[in-house]
């Protein structure tokens, strides 16, 4: 008999199973609970087997304070599982727990093409104005672990925002010519998952640019961590315009800001964005501003409140992760040795 794994005999058929991850290298904003968490829980709900992660390998791309670092991972955490993701339920783990993660990127750093990192536009805005020769490896060749990240669990589907497409992208390329160059069928090729009314929630103020905890104003962003009142009065100081709101979707078209503002109301309410123009033709931002903060009140403050509860106990935050990294191990590590089989890699069978 052959000594020679078969591990590259796979199924067509790949389980369907999603996977994100969010950075912890700041605290969470309304963006990423409109564009992530809200979306996360409502798929842990339609039965799919879910995969989040706190990407702490891609934070440190860029210099991070150690101790800042690993508060930001459990406040990250604690967010998740405040806006309901249930770690029975769902694998929640912090990504440099999981070794198989590096490993495979190292893999896909062989699989990727220079011309293809060359064309990655995330790493040219991060570095627009800088010395890129500066910037660190890690965060030029972040799309290949990103690749990694989704495929050492064989996931199938990824929510990701629109700047985030293109490496989903890469990572469909990485798959595609791992399975060609070794003429197997053994990686999925990944689908995104970008749905919904505010999946990429703009600035408060100027609604051109994407809401960001990197930027410098506080005002421009409503923090997870806010309270009720600066939830409030962050919104009645958001950038509007002096014209009341359209009768149509259309009327919003060159008016970034009043867009923001429905697509946040909407994403908050469930509602489609055209409902909530239909509900507030012709209303004034005076009227309007008031409504959507006593929503986003309603729907964040309970967020933040378990949030608070839960980082009181950083020791119960590093369990959950903790087993989440045993139960993601337990998926990741027989996809990674038989990606090393695959590859011609001489690994011994330990137990």
């Amino acid at each position: 008999m052959s000594s020679e794994p078969s591990a590259v005999q796979t199924p067509n058929a790949f389980t369907p199973r999603i996977f994100s991850g969010i950075q912890p290298s700041g605290g969470l904003t309304l963006g990423n609970y409109l564009g992530a968490l809200k979306r996360f829980v409502e798929k842990q709900d339609e039965g799919i087997e879910t995969i989040y992660c706190m990407v702490d390998m891609h934070a440190i791309t860029t210099w991070q304070d150690p101790e800042k670092l690993r508060h930001q991972t459990r406040e990250g955490a604690a967010a998740f599982i405040a806006a309901g993701i249930d770690p029975a339920r769902s694998i929640l783990f912090n990504q440099s727990q999981v070794p198989a993660h590096a490993e495979l990127g190292w893999i896909f750093n062989c699989v990727a093409r220079l011309g293809w990192m060359n064309r990655m536009t995330q790493f040219k805005d991060k570095t627009a104005g800088k010395n890129a020769e500066a910037a660190s490896l890690g965060l030029y060749a972040y799309p290949s672990l990103m690749a990694a990240d989704i495929l050492v669990y064989h996931a199938t589907m990824v929510p990701v925002g629109e700047d985030q497409k293109q490496h989903l992208e890469l990572t469909r390329d990485i798959a595609i010519k791992f399975n060609n160059d070794y003429g197997v069928n053994f990686f999925p090729v990944v689908e995104p998952l970008i749905e919904g009314a505010a999946t990429r929630v703009m600035s408060l103020r100027d609604g051109t640019k994407k809401m960001s905890k990197s930027d410098p104003s506080d005002q421009s962003r409503i923090n997870l961590t806010d309270s009720a009142d600066q939830i409030a009065a962050k919104i009645r100081k958001a950038k509007t315009d002096a014209e009341p709101l359209p009768d149509t979707l259309d009327g919003l078209r060159d008016r970034p800001e009043a867009r923001n503002l429905v697509n946040i109301y909407a994403a908050l309410s469930g509602q489609t964005a055209a409902e909530v123009i239909a509900e507030n033709a012709g209303a004034q931002f005076g009227t309007f501003k008031p409504r959507l903060a006593d929503l986003a009140v309603a729907k964040l403050s309970p967020i933040t409140d378990r949030m608070n509860r839960l980082m009181q106990d950083p020791a119960e935050i590093d369990r959950i992760l903790g087993d989440g990294a045993d139960r993601a191990d337990s998926l990741a590590r027989p996809i990674l040795d038989r990606t090393k089989d695959i590859v011609g890699m001489i690994r011994s069978r330990r137990m």
